[in-house]
C-alpha cells in the first residue's frame, strides 16, 4: 500500500454516514458504467428478460463502484492534496482508509460472483478483469508511472459495454469493441482537456499527466489528434451492427463539433488560455461529456427502434 492510510490518519475523523460511503463509489463515474453496459447488453441481437437484465446492470454498477472505492483508498495520500478531490470521504476524514478498502473487497466479490450466477461466468470473470485492470494495472501501477497513464486507464472505463454484451450473449462480437473503442479512444482527450486547466493538482500530487511531462503545448497537440482519429471511428461505427442513420447524423454533428474545439485548443497559447482562464479549453470539457452520452444513446436508439424497423440499415 502507499502511505494513504498514513496520510489519511493525520485528518480528523468524523462520524461516517451513509452518504460518505456511497461518494466513495464515484457515483458520478458508476452513471457512465450503468449507461454504457446497458447500451451494451440492449445492443446485443438477443432477447434478455428483464429481471436478468436489471440483475446484469445491479451488479455491473456495484463492480464499478467497488473499483472507484479501491481507487480511493489507494490514491488517498495524492486526493488529500489535490483541490479536485481533497474533499473526497477518506482524505476528508470521514471513513478511514481501512473501512475503503473493505467495501471494495467485499463489493468486488460480491459483484463478479453475483454477476456470475445471474447471467453467465463469462460475464463474471470479465467483470472481474475489469476491476483487476482498473484497480492493479492503472490506480496502482501506471497511474503514478506513465504521462500515458489515462490512456491506458481508459480501457477500464471502456469495458462496461463489453460486459454488458457478453452478459446478454454469453460471447463476444466486433460491435460490443467498437463501443469499447469508442469510450477508449475518448477518454484522453476528454481527460487531457481537464488537465489543461487543472495542471496545478497533477503537479502539486506528483502525478505524471501528459501536461506535467510534456507540458500544455505538447498536450494541445495530442488531444487533436486523438480527436481526429476518435472521429473517424465514431463516424465509421455508424456502418456496423450498432449503427444506422440516427446514429450517423448525431455522429457527424457531434464529431465535427468535437474537432473544430480540439482545433482550437491547438491553436491557442498559454497567454490567451490564462488571460480568459482557459475559457474554450473548459468549453470542449463540457462538450466531452455530453458527446459520450449522445454515441451511446444514438445507439441505444437505433437498438430500441431496429424490431419496428425504423433503426439500423
Amino acid at each position: 500500500m502507499t502511505d494513504a492510510s498514513i496520510n489519511a490518519s493525520t485528518v480528523q475523523q468524523g462520524d461516517a454516514e451513509f452518504g460518505d460511503y456511497f461518494a466513495l463509489l464515484k457515483p458520478r463515474v458508476m452513471s457512465l458504467v450503468v449507461f454504457t453496459a446497458l447500451v451494451g447488453l440492449l445492443a446485443a441481437p438477443v432477447g434478455v428478460h428483464p429481471v436478468i437484465g436489471f440483475s446484469a446492470i445491479l451488479f455491473i454498477a456495484i463492480g464499478g463502484g467497488a473499483s472507484g472505492a479501491l481507487n480511493m483508498w489507494w490514491d488517498a495520500d495524492i486526493d488529500q492534496v489535490m483541490k479536485r478531490t481533497k474533499s473526497r470521504p477518506i482524505p476528508a476524514g470521514k471513513v478511514e482508509p481501512g473501512e475503503a478498502l473493505s467495501l471494495g473487497l467485499a463489493l468486488s466479490g460480491l459483484s463478479v460472483i453475483m454477476l456470475a450466477l445471474a447471467t453467465n461466468v463469462f460475464a463474471g470473470a470479465f467483470l472481474a478483469f475489469t476491476i483487476f485492470f482498473y484497480v492493479v494495472i492503472y490506480t496502482m501501477w501506471l497511474k503514478r508511472a506513465t504521462p500515458q497513464n489515462i490512456v491506458i486507464g481508459g480501457a477500464a472505463g471502456a469495458f462496461p459495454p463489453v460486459i454488458g454484451w457478453i452478459a446478454a450473449t454469453g460471447s463476444m462480437a466486433v460491435e460490443p469493441w467498437l463501443m469499447f473503442a469508442l469510450t477508449f479512444m475518448w477518454t484522453p482527450p476528454h481527460f487531457w482537456a481537464l488537465a489543461l486547466f487543472m495542471r496545478s493538482d497533477y503537479d502539486d500530487a506528483g502525478v505524471p499527466m501528459l501536461t506535467v511531462t510534456h507540458g500544455r503545448r505538447s498536450t494541445r497537440k495530442h488531444i487533436l489528434i486523438y480527436t481526429a482519429l476518435l472521429a473517424l471511428l465514431a463516424v465509421g461505427t455508424a456502418l456496423s451492427g450498432v449503427g444506422g442513420p440516427i446514429y450517423l447524423v448525431v455522429a457527424l454533428v457531434l464529431n465535427a463539433l468535437f474537432l473544430h474545439g480540439a482545433w482550437k485548443i491547438s491553436r491557442r497559447d498559454e497567454d490567451d488560455s490564462e488571460a480568459d482562464n482557459f475559457k474554450v479549453e473548459r468549453s470542449f470539457f463540457k462538450l466531452s461529456l455530453l458527446y459520450l452520452f449522445l454515441h451511446f444513446g444514438a445507439i441505444l436508439a437505433e437498438a430500441v427502434l431496429k424490431p419496428y424497423g425504423l433503426g439500423g440499415w
